[in-house]
């Protein structure tokens, strides 16, 4: 059987630095996950920096009152039209190819988040969430399962991690542009997501550098052969193996994702609730620094993760950025007072918790063979969206409860140790291949 240039690489000896046969193709198709990845993480984070601001600006009077509700509704909403769009999107990306919905995915909900711009009360506000999260929700299974594909074994991770660190160069840029823009009045949130519609530009990358997975195409081509009659996310569940697997790796994303978005959304409160006892007027400007500092911390976290992953192997690193994840959570919120060391802890605080997602995008498309990879890791990444909406719900009613947001995230932050459970009854797959 002859072999394409990609597939070569990927099965040649290990010799040499770790990105010596890494070819032009993986590169762009990295800079395509990275880009569009970091374009997600633009929006997302844009959400949380101007949460307050536009909430003050949308809410009646009578709902004044119970912003930190409203506000966790907003981003919940954002949640659950991500996860059904992410599901909907693995499905297809397995029957159509990774490069056409990543086109697709880009294009909406850079459109739909330019529209977040004109939202004139909570209702509109709502509904234009659900329909960005619903774009949003494709991009990272379709770019996760095109580096997991096409780039060879021993760099695989690596790129897997940098792809990752996208979200978090795209959540530093909106706490940047929120950092300029926080003291312009109180329409300036209206201008952070009017940038929102810069991605659209993008899809012309994509069209023109982008190759398609190979391995998909093989898997596309066996499987029409055979005429697959049966869903792909169907198959997944039908194989007992395959079953498994997805059972364990959801409870590891469920609860992951439940506690960052709850640490996420408590940090510009809990920053803000600070300087506000402090006396200090600077509340926008203080939240900004907070953010970009976390988001710093975060693709330290990212990056690192690829390497620690291949150095230490895939569970180990997991356990290690989880626990830390907790107990740098506790450190931020439960010891400290001083708003410089705040804004500088929250970097650690970023590594791990915001930093740990990397795994998904290293050890999940090792799981699963290339005709269901897409459906399998963006169900288990996205899926769990649906009830990890209801964190940060649950965080604003326990911030109003508590009095604050220290406790209300020290208590939901926890919850990323309950993924310790699932990790020994997973296999180690560090250098296995993904051709199959």
């Amino acid at each position: 059987m002859t072999l394409s240039k990609d597939e070569s690489t990927r099965r040649s000896p290990a010799q040499g630095r770790w990105y010596r046969d890494v070819t032009s193709a993986n590169r762009r198709s990295l800079v395509a996950a990275f880009l569009g990845w970091g374009f997600d993480g633009y929006e997302t984070y844009a959400l949380v920096v101007v949460l307050v601001p536009m909430m003050n600006d949308l809410l009646s009077p009578g709902q004044q009152a119970d912003l930190p509700f409203w506000g966790g509704v907003a981003v919940g909403v954002t949640l659950l039209g991500w996860a059904i769009g992410g599901v909907i999107g693995g499905v297809v990306a397995d029957y159509i190819g990774r490069k056409r919905v990543m086109l697709f995915s880009v294009a909406a909900y850079a459109v739909f988040a330019g529209l977040t711009a004109l939202a004139g009360n909570l209702e509109m506000l709502l509904a234009l969430r659900f329909l960005t999260g619903l774009s949003l929700g494709s991009e990272w299974g379709t770019g996760t399962a095109l580096i997991a594909e096409t780039w060879p074994v021993r760099a695989r991770a690596k790129a897997a991690g940098i792809m990752q660190a996208g979200f978090g160069f795209g959540a530093l840029l909106a706490s940047g542009v929120w950092l300029v823009l926080s003291e312009a009045g109180p329409g300036a949130w209206r201008i952070v997501f009017l940038i929102g519609l810069a991605p659209a530009l993008f899809t012309l990358y994509i069209r023109r550098h982008v190759t398609e997975s190979s391995s998909w195409r093989h898997a596309k081509d066996t499987a029409t052969a055979r005429r697959r009659k049966e869903l792909t996310l169907v198959q997944v569940f039908k194989e007992p193996e395959s079953r498994r697997r997805v059972l364990l790796t959801l409870v590891l994303s469920l609860f992951s994702i439940g506690a960052y978005y709850t640490v996420s959304t408590s940090l510009p409160l809990f920053v803000k609730e600070l300087a506000a006892d402090q006396g200090r007027t600077d509340l926008n400007h203080l939240t900004s620094l907070a953010g970009m500092t976390y988001n710093v911390g975060s693709i330290l976290g990212y990056v690192a993760g690829g390497f620690l992953a291949d150095r230490i192997g895939r569970r180990p690193y997991i356990a290690l950025y989880l626990v830390c994840a907790v107990a740098t959570t506790a450190l931020l919120y439960l010891t400290t007072t001083s708003l410089p060391l705040i804004i500088l802890m929250a970097a650690l605080n970023g590594f791990f918790t915001l930093g740990m997602f990397a795994a998904f995008a290293i050890y999940l498309p090792e799981l699963f063979g290339a005709s269901v990879r897409a459906t399998a890791i963006s169900f288990v990444f996205n899926s769990t969206r649906i009830v990890a909406a209801a964190g940060p719900i649950v965080f604003g009613e326990l911030v109003l409860a508590l009095g604050g947001a220290a406790h209300a995230a020290v208590i939901l932050g926890s919850l990323y140790i309950v993924g310790l459970l699932v990790l020994p009854f997973l296999p180690e797959t560090t250098g296995t291949s993904t051709e199959r």
